[in-house]
């Protein structure tokens, strides 16, 4: 009988799980590094943590960042950058009336507790790395300058007075910090927003305003 001729069969080929590619953007890692800060502060922000978050491996990350090192001065710059870009967006939409102004003011930093807690949350995370970490302590003062030079100069429009001025944007800052912490608590009633921005309103911006002219009656 002829011999059967042996078919050739190839090699099964191994089927390789196919490397991480560089699918997230770096704003998706920083975003998430950002909710990871949020819900337990900078000890939680962690490369492999993340990763599982966003449902890859590490590999992804590597795409994007050296190392954690830049994954945090990366996250620390961009909210550096989104706090001045909001002192601009107040000092160019400024009136010729600073009480309103003020108001506005009042309002648009309460906003981060009121309708955001995750900024105020990550800010007040953030406040308590800069206690151990220098360089995030120096960030912390440039941005707290920022502030307080918009707070003078529009309490100076508001008093004409550069002392007074001073002295009223420093209390003005105390009570916003005060007011947000107040604001971040899960157990905040939601009257709550309302009633400290009254009370700041009242006694900072109205109470400071100089008191309108009298016109003498007409003889």
């Amino acid at each position: 009988m002829p011999e059967k001729k042996k078919t050739s069969r190839a090699p099964a080929r191994k089927t390789r799980k196919p490397l991480d590619t560089p699918r997230l953007t770096r704003d998706d890692w920083l975003d998430a590094a950002f909710q990871a800060v949020v819900e337990g502060g900078f000890d939680k922000l962690r490369v492999l943590t993340i990763a599982d978050t966003l449902g890859v491996t590490r590999g992804s990350f590597y795409w994007h960042f050296t190392d954690h090192a830049e994954l945090l001065a990366a996250l620390l710059a961009r909210w550096k950058g989104r706090e001045e870009e909001l002192d601009q967006a107040i000092q160019k939409s400024a009136t010729g009336k600073p009480q309103d102004d003020l108001e506005r003011l009042l309002e648009t930093a309460l906003a981060h507790a009121g309708v955001d807690l995750k900024n105020m949350r990550f800010e007040l995370a953030l406040r308590g790395l800069g206690r151990r970490d220098a360089a995030v302590a120096r960030m912390l003062i440039d941005v707290d300058k920022a502030r307080m030079k918009l707070f003078e100069s529009q309490f100076q429009r508001l008093t004409g007075n550069a002392q007074t001025a001073a002295e009223l944007a420093t209390l003005f800052y105390l009570a916003i910090v005060g007011s947000n912490q107040a604001l971040s608590r899960p157990s905040s009633p939601p009257q709550a927003k309302e009633f400290l921005k009254g009370i700041i309103t009242r006694y900072l911006i109205h109470d400071q305003a100089p008191p309108k002219a009298v016109r003498a009656p007409r003889r």
